[in-house]
């Protein structure tokens, strides 16, 4: 039989939509690996996979009815084992035979070759290859077995276990139906389509015609992707001039919840603009689904965008319908933005004491007190206002306790500029209530200004020291405490905006506002440490040679902001016709040195009896004063390109002079001579790191 089309169909209940594409596409995914497993693929093969609100499918071209024979050698056991001394088979050898279904005359067929040092028995024959039919039903179960589901459900009896019931299967290659039971279920060829467009029982004549007959009979577009794409060009063609807020997250939960997407437009009463678009915005995306319009200068529009599942005739009664649900919405969201301005910021204050940061680290006021403080002193470094920075720091967490962000979480430190402003609060105090949360996610915007950047900066270097200090770092790819983006943020805003901080004498600061029984006192070292991985990660993300970052990380450099002037200059360096012998060099110092143990710090010079060594000594004072004023004008390319030029001197030492000879002092001495060249070679960072790697 020739090979042909796999169709498999799950057809359940109301999958959940936030999880639907990646059900999918991993369900797909391993009934196609399952096959390619079992060699019953053919060479081109390629599949598809179909996800919608009540099924998941996957279609494969190439599929074989039964996979090619193959000739297989087994290993039996040595001969020492299966033989006896006159040759006869031995008991262990006749188990063996008995448990292979082979009889006694198969072992004159065996072959005899070494394996390892013993002589030893194979078996080699014909296995014949396994069918599509036989086999199936175990692909399947597989398949269902590795979906990220977190919580299953049970139906029927109990026995039957999925995401959500399963009330039909569809198992076709080509034409014809694969006799399949799951789920208390056997499969055939029918399935639905859409609950009120479609016909209600639709016989699929071929795998083949699958995603047709679902879409001409069915009014269902099984395709996730075609789906998503026809959502997102009728939101462009109905939004015409206006532009249309598309989240990502949101095309695809709304992609996942339909299966013959139309695209409506509705309106609200203008009057509600009055509350911050912020509001409205989130109330029509996270509560309703919709799709907001705005106009060219990015304000909010009293009109939206809605998806429905289905053409209706009169379809001015879906938008009446929907119009008339999110006016609720939106009135609770006046209501909440109204009484909220009822109380100051400041007077919200005393509320935080009664919320629970963590029971280990005290209320959100206790938080608050330290943010302060530390926020403060930050600003008081980058020479910003410190009152302001206080304030700011002090009104940072007061929106937590009003209604709006009870209701929406996402609206924290946006309403508090708001409410800020409302309450005559000095607009850049207001600025860095709002902003001192950002970065909220990757490639996000930074804080602007310094007074922002002060209390942002504190915000998360306390998280980070008070969740470290009470012994609850990220464990593996478990993060609950989302301490990587608070390190990510740290040092993006210590990178990208310049500042001039040292972050081991941020991170004592932190520590420092905590009563000392509260948090370990190795905090600030296990932070800093944590944070060095994370630049690392940071760093080798955008584009820098990763032997180039260790060379400038392994230093562990304290002042971030000069970390991307080390890298140039690394970069710069390594293009040196000196740069690989030097690195070479270097790496061959610190062996020594480490082999050595501690190197004496001074240098003897009446002890310089080689001619390559008095040489090297004489090149390294008269070019370390040359280097240190490089780096005092933290010119580190010029101070690496100085570095250079003791080429010659390096390598005619190593060539010419025993550095582990057996007379202690002049050994000493030519430790001390290497442990300064050392100090002189690291300056700017680690070169060694730049070797290239011995196979």
């Amino acid at each position: 039989m020739k090979p042909d089309t796999l169709l498999i169909e799950l057809l359940t209940e109301e999958l959940p939509p936030k999880a639907l594409p990646r059900l999918g596409e991993t369900f797909a995914g391993q009934i196609h690996a399952g096959l390619a497993r079992d060699h019953l693929l053919e060479p081109d093969a390629a599949w598809s996979w179909y996800a919608t609100p009540r099924r998941l499918a996957v279609s494969v071209r190439g599929v074989r009815a039964q996979a090619p024979d193959e000739t297989v050698t087994e290993k039996i056991m040595p001969v020492a084992v299966a033989l006896d001394a006159d040759g006869r088979p031995t008991p262990a050898l006749l188990k063996k035979l008995a448990a292979k279904g082979l009889t006694v005359e198969a072992v004159a067929a065996f072959e005899r070759r070494l394996d390892g040092k013993s002589e030893t028995l194979f078996h080699r024959h014909t296995a014949q290859g396994r069918q599509l039919a036989e086999c199936l039903r175990g692909l399947v179960e597989e398949a269902v077995r590795k979906l990220p589901i977190p919580k299953l459900m049970r139906w029927g009896a109990g026995e039957a276990e999925f995401v959500r019931p399963v009330h039909g299967i569809v198992a076709l290659h080509g034409a014809g139906v694969l006799p399949c039971a799951l789920f208390g279920l056997e499969a055939g060829r029918l399935t639905r389509g859409h609950r009120f467009m479609g016909e209600g029982r639709i016989e699929i004549a071929t795998a083949e015609a699958y995603a047709d007959t679902l879409r001409s009979r069915g009014r269902v577009e099984p395709d996730f992707a075609v789906r998503r794409a026809r959502i997102r060009a009728a939101l462009e063609a109905t939004a015409g001039a206006e532009q249309v807020l598309m989240p990502e997250a949101l095309l695809d939960e709304v992609t996942a919840l339909t299966e013959w997407p139309v695209v409506l437009k509705g309106a609200f009463d203008a009057a509600f603009l009055a509350v911050p678009q912020e509001c409205l915005i989130l109330s029509m995306q996270s509560h309703q689904r919709y799709f907001p319009l705005l106009d060219a200068n990015g304000k909010l529009l009293p009109r939206f965008l809605l998806v429905a599942n289905l053409e209706a005739p009169a379809p001015e009664l879906i938008v009446h319908g929907n119009e008339r649900v999110l006016r609720a919405r939106l009135a609770d969201a006046r209501f909440f933005y109204d009484q909220d301005r009822k109380t100051r910021l400041e007077a919200r204050l005393p509320r935080l004491d009664e919320v629970v940061y963590h029971n280990r680290l005290g209320s959100q006021g206790d938080r608050v007190r330290r943010l302060v403080r530390l926020a403060s002193t930050i600003a008081r470094e980058l020479q910003a206002d410190e009152g302001l920075a206080a304030r700011a720091a002090q009104l940072a967490k007061a929106d937590l306790v009003t209604d709006m962000v009870g209701e929406f979480p996402e609206l924290q430190g946006v309403m508090g500029r708001y409410y800020a402003l409302h309450d005559g609060e000095d607009a850049r105090v207001a600025e860095a209530i709002e902003s001192h949360y950002r970065p909220r996610f990757a490639g996000d915007r930074l804080p602007e200004g310094n007074l922002a950047l002060a209390v942002a900066l504190a915000d998360r270097l306390d998280q980070l020291t008070g969740i470290f200090g009470i012994g609850l770092p990220p464990t593996g790819d478990k993060d609950p405490f989302a301490l990587r983006r608070a390190a990510l943020g740290v040092l993006r805003m210590l990178l990208e905006a310049g500042l001039p901080l040292d972050l081991m004498q941020l991170l004592r600061l932190a520590h420092a506002q905590y009563d000392r029984e509260q948090v370990a006192d190795s905090t600030p070292v296990d932070v800093f440490q944590f944070m060095l991985e994370r630049l690392r990660v940071y760093l080798r993300e955008r584009g820098h040679a990763p032997d180039e970052v260790e060379a400038v990380v392994v230093q562990q450099p304290t002042r971030i902001d000069r970390v991307p002037a080390r890298l140039a200059a690394v970069a710069e360096f390594r293009r040196l016709p000196e740069a690989d012998s030097l690195a070479a060099a270097n790496k061959r110092i610190q062996n020594l040195l480490k082999k050595a143990g501690e190197a004496g710090a001074d240098i003897d010079s009446a002890l310089l009896q080689e001619d390559a060594e008095q040489r090297l000594y004489e090149t390294l004072l008269a070019v370390q004063p040359k280097v240190e004023a490089r780096l005092v004008g933290l010119d580190y390319t010029g101070a690496l390109c100085e570095l250079a030029t003791t080429r010659p001197a390096v390598d005619r030492f190593f060539d010419q002079v025993m550095v582990m000879v057996d007379e202690p002092l002049l050994r000493a001495n030519r430790l001390a001579l290497l442990g300064r060249l050392a100090q002189i070679m690291n300056c700017v960072a680690d070169i060694g790191q730049l070797a290239p790697q011995r196979a």
